[in-house]
């Protein structure tokens, strides 16, 4: 058959994995990497080998979604030994570097009291030694900081750990991705290439620009027992071609989850891009990525999350993005990897960091990052942000997940930007307790009864009606909530009409609604058209 001038299949799967599990952004950074592998995957992987009817039954109970069973529909004992002892095996130095990580904590309780720490440089483990200062806070409280550049350019950033895998999907019914790696399989083709493979940019374009199956192979290295796989993720059929937005309005859509596109016929700008790419037949109705531009001139991150930044969107995106724009950091923090190191090094090459109250200024629009309080269960993490975006005087404020601790700082802050037109804010406000997402940076287990405070919750209905009160916005929209159902193996979230983030958002829906602003709890799809003259009214 010719090869040529095939398009790639809307439904085909560019799935990135790290030794096999689902890639989010703390398996990229070498530290966060290294302790999850031993307080995650390792932890996951011996509890299903010593009892994989536990982990089967687990996954049947609602109550226990999102917890650290694996998800199969028949016992994978023996693959998962074999790929637990292989993991052990390559990943040696790696578990040593992770045990060494513990041990510098100890090492640092017991001994700085206060006192210079500039003998203890002397024991610390080995295979830190170069990449890690010992600090104080200024009450006297010791730790240590990386020199993350470095570490990724030694042997704990491990490309040849990273793969894609291949595959077609008809359906939002997938594992949840932080308890179960990814198996063989007869209709998912492995391919072992790091994110930053020319390969993957190739293969993406064919979504919309037909190219060679032959190319497509060579340049992916497909091996003459994967070509026949291989074949069937092309099609002649081409895809809906992009409608491009040539009006004198700004047109907001709603893509599910946290991300929002703006477009003018200037200017595009993406917020936190997680996408149900694939183009199936779905019971809710929503954009997919034939609704994006051809180019993306800005794309927003508000924080490291899995569900905020989604590698499975965002590789296949990356021929097009111009710029991506992520929250500064550059505290060499175990629990805060720098962003901009993080996209780099799997080939993004166009990342701008902004720092609070700073700007980008471009033609007829200026992007402001914020502060963003909460949700990190009170961690010192400096990489997350706000964002505020003036587009013609015409402005939205993007809160994501922020809770609002002290509503006096957004009265700061509406000083310096004023009212809004539009805000949309995250409201998924139980929140999973601190060791859900960074319990395997921690080097001694949190008691119950803390873990449980200190919850990733964004704002309830008291929290959400400051912002409103502070901001006076026109429209005011709840999103974030994770509810679609392509979300659910990313954010494991099932919501019942009594479970308290629908019962604390309908109350701002309607409490907004009562004041005349228009108000809804954003689902599936939606697309608004705004004039690019400001009407809203200006807080005393």
């Amino acid at each position: 058959m010719s090869t040529s001038n095939y398009y790639l299949k809307p439904n085909l799967v560019i799935e990135p994995l790290v030794d096999r599990w689902y890639a989010w952004p703390h398996l990229i950074s070498p530290a966060t990497s290294a302790m999850n592998i031993t307080g995650r995957h390792l932890k996951i992987m011996n509890s299903y080998i010593q009892s994989p009817q536990i982990h089967e039954a687990a996954v049947k109970n609602p109550k226990m979604r999102g917890g650290p069973f694996m998800d199969y529909t028949r016992t994978r004992s023996e693959e998962i030994k074999a790929l637990r002892d292989d993991t052990v095996k390559r990943k040696h130095s790696i578990i040593e570097f992770s045990e060494a990580i513990k041990e510098l904590d100890k090492l640092l309780a017991a001994e700085a009291k206060g006192y210079s720490m500039e003998d203890l440089y002397e024991k610390v483990p080995d295979i830190l030694k170069g990449y890690v200062e010992l600090v104080y806070d200024l009450n006297n409280h010791p730790s240590f900081r990386f020199f993350e550049a470095l570490l990724y350019d030694s042997e704990y950033y491990d490309k040849t750990s990273q793969s894609i895998a291949l595959w077609i999907t008809n359906n939002d019914e997938r594992a949840f991705c932080l308890s179960t790696p990814k198996l063989d399989e007869p209709d998912i083709l492995h391919l072992e290439i790091p994110f930053d493979h020319p390969g993957i940019d190739f293969i993406s374009k064919m979504k919309r620009d037909p190219g060679s199956i032959d190319e497509a192979a060579e340049i992916l290295g497909i091996k003459p027992e994967q070509r026949e796989l291989f074949n069937t993720f092309f099609t002649k059929q081409p895809h809906p071609v992009y409608d491009r937005y040539t009006g004198d309005k700004v047109r907001m859509r709603y893509f599910g989850h946290a991300c929002i596109l703006i477009e003018t016929k200037d200017i595009s700008i993406l917020v936190d891009p997680v996408i149900s790419y694939y183009g199936y037949e779905s019971s809710v109705s929503h954009f997919s990525d034939v609704h994006l531009p051809d180019v993306i001139d800005y794309v927003l991150i508000t924080h490291n999350h899995q569900d905020h930044i989604l590698f499975e969107t965002l590789l296949p995106l990356r021929h097009k993005i111009k710029n991506i724009v992520v929250p500064r950091t550059n505290a060499g923090s175990l629990q805060d990897p720098n962003l901009k190191l993080m996209f780099n090094s799997i080939g993004f090459n166009n990342i701008v960091e902004v720092s609070e109250m700073e700007k980008i200024e471009f033609a007829n629009c200026c992007i402001t990052g914020l502060p963003f309080t909460g949700e990190h269960s009170d961690i010192n993490i400096m990489a997350k942000a706000c964002f505020h975006v003036d587009i013609g005087k015409f402005t939205f404020l993007f809160v994501a997940d922020s809770r609002i601790l002290e509503r006096n700082l957004y009265k700061h802050i509406h000083k310096k930007i004023g009212g809004v037109d539009v805000i949309f804010l995250g409201m998924e406000c139980e929140g999973a307790p601190l060791s859900w997402l960074y319990g395997p940076l921690l080097t001694e287990n949190i008691p119950r009864d803390k873990d449980q405070t200190r919850r990733l919750s964004g704002s309830d209905f008291k929290k959400g009606m400051d912002l409103i009160d502070i901001f006076n916005p026109a429209e005011a929209y709840v999103y974030a909530m994770g509810q679609e159902p392509w979300l659910e193996f990313i954010s494991s979230i099932k919501y019942t009409p009594e479970s308290h983030p629908i019962v604390q958002s309908n109350m701002l829906v309607e409490e907004c609604t009562k004041r005349g602003i228009i108000a809804e709890r954003l689902f599936g799809e939606k697309e608004l058209y705004y004039s690019m003259i400001r009407e809203t009214v200006e807080v005393d």
